[in-house]
């Protein structure tokens, strides 16, 4: 499906973004990964390399700040230079601080908008402008959330800078569509993932519950099981693909059913 197309993915060293770097090397293609925890992203890289038997050359990893554009310049250019090409960026880098939003602090507020939301339109703006000097179209997938449709309680921050995430893909498919420029995104629900466990921690020290009991609660209801990190990214790839051509500026729920628009 992605047969020799080169893809570059933040926040891949672990839970998500390490799900859709395995799903692009299934998928035939080659995978750079950005992250700012180089020791673990190292470990991610042995353990692709390991698990699916492909060539070192098809895995790069790089360092990766994606709120700062000279860190993204970098990091794309290296992975441009490594692999001659970049024809896919999945924007998956996020963060999250919960707490009710009467307290939340203003700094708290600008962090998770300035890496979830500033961080993707650098990222953006900075993948397209090579491929607008490559003379080629590309295909991009944002991470959004089905938080950012729903608005869940004591994650007021977290949800808006999803939401400006679905509206920032509308709009760059648009602006982007002459450019031959797919855009669109994911809206997840309750991935098997380390920052699933940190949401349950952070409840469970408002409530007193376990967050180890807790966490096994938050599956989609439909589903009865966590979504794993691979079945995001077997998804994403092929929103990367040519044959999701006809999907543009979408926002696709793979939340299990939990949500209905």
């Amino acid at each position: 499906m992605l047969d020799g197309k080169v893809v570059f993915v933040t926040g891949a060293a672990r839970g998500i973004g390490l799900g859709i770097s395995q799903a692009v090397l299934e998928a035939g293609g080659r995978v750079a990964m950005g992250d700012l925890d180089a020791a673990n992203l190292e470990e991610a890289r042995k353990q692709l390399l390991l698990e699916t038997g492909k060539p070192e050359a098809d895995v790069y990893t790089t360092g990766l700040n994606v709120t700062e554009e000279s860190s993204v310049g970098r990091a794309l250019s290296a992975a441009e230079k490594h692999f001659g090409q970049l024809d896919g960026l999945v924007n998956n880098a996020g963060v999250i601080r919960m707490g009710p939003n009467i307290d939340t602090r203003v700094e708290d507020w600008n962090f998770q908008f300035e890496v979830n939301v500033t961080g993707t339109y650098i990222c953006c703006n900075a993948f397209a402008a090579r491929l607008d000097h490559a003379g080629r179209g590309g295909a991009i997938v944002n991470l959004a959330s089905n938080a950012g449709k729903v608005g869940y309680p004591n994650m007021a921050a977290y949800n808006a800078s999803k939401a400006a995430i679905i509206s920032l893909t509308r709009t760059l498919a648009a602006e982007w569509a002459d450019r031959n420029i797919n855009v669109n995104a994911v809206c997840p629900g309750g991935v098997n993932t380390p920052m699933l466990m940190d949401v349950a921690k952070s409840i469970g020290e408002r409530t007193g519950e376990d967050p180890e009991a807790l966490v096994k609660t938050m599956v989609p209801a439909q589903l009865g099981r966590h979504i794993q990190p691979i079945e995001i990214g077997r998804t994403v790839v092929f929103l990367l693909s040519d044959d999701a051509a006809i999907i543009r500026g979408q926002s696709i729920n793979i939340d299990g059913g939990d949500t209905p628009y």
